[in-house]
């Protein structure tokens, strides 16, 4: 059941920390950005939560 991502514990690169931004703001949900940037959903929430992004839980 668990996930493998490539860029476990990775520092985000300023593209990622965009595309984040983007996708939050079109309203996607947490899964569904998580796995377009290939980070975990935690990681995902974690710097979404630092750059004051609030995204869906699901979708």
């Amino acid at each position: 059941m668990s996930e493998k991502f490539e860029r476990h514990r990775q520092p985000w690169k300023p593209e990622e920390v965009q595309k984040l931004h983007t996708l939050a703001g079109k309203g996607k949900g947490l899964r569904e950005i998580a796995k377009a940037l290939n980070r975990s959903e935690e990681s995902t929430k974690d710097r979404a939560k630092a750059d004051g992004l609030t995204i869906a839980k699901l979708r």
